[in-house]
């Protein structure tokens, strides 16, 4: 029977995948990521967002360009070798945008929960991603299109996780 919870768990997967690409408000899953990601941590460079998104160096500087051509993302001052990233006001309107529509499109697979079901069910889901949680990187690249003003580092169970190993390695 755990190969049915597991088949369930996937469909959940699938359902959850459609309903975050449908709220990205025309953006691709990675073009969303790079946004959502400057949004919260300006100044990121081409090579750490190529890492977050999961895409190459040559994908990502296009996924910038396109964001750039589209007034959503600028580039700051050559430092070097690097260039730091930052959106701009139309980006930070875009990211709020797509966080919303997101967030309601996920909710309201949860709405059939009553309370204390949802209490239970959240609970459980903040187990399994702990457990799941390997690294820092790990925590970035799955927290990639996360509202991280809503799931902070004390609250969030795979940025949680991802600092107790942080903490364990400098033992």
């Amino acid at each position: 029977m755990q190969l049915l919870d597991a088949n369930k768990l996937g469909a959940l997967g699938a359902m959850i995948r459609e309903r975050t690409e449908a709220a990205l408000a025309g953006l691709s899953p990675s073009s969303a990521a790079v946004l959502s990601m400057l949004h919260f941590k300006p100044g990121l460079t081409t090579t750490e967002l190529a890492e977050i998104t999961g895409v190459s160096q040559p994908t990502a500087v296009r996924l910038i360009d396109g964001l750039e051509g589209r007034n959503l993302i600028e580039r700051g001052k050559p430092e070097g070798r690097v260039t730091p990233l930052k959106v701009t006001y139309a980006g930070h309107e875009q990211v709020k945008t797509l966080h919303a529509l997101r967030l309601a499109a996920l909710d309201d697979l949860l709405s059939v929960l009553q309370a204390d079901e949802r209490s239970l069910f959240m609970s459980m889901l903040d187990r399994i991603l702990a457990s799941a949680t390997t690294s820092r990187a790990f925590a970035r690249t799955t927290c990639r299109l996360c509202e991280h003003d809503l799931c902070g580092s004390e609250v969030c169970p795979i940025g949680c996780r991802a600092a107790e190993i942080e903490a364990e390695k400098t033992k």
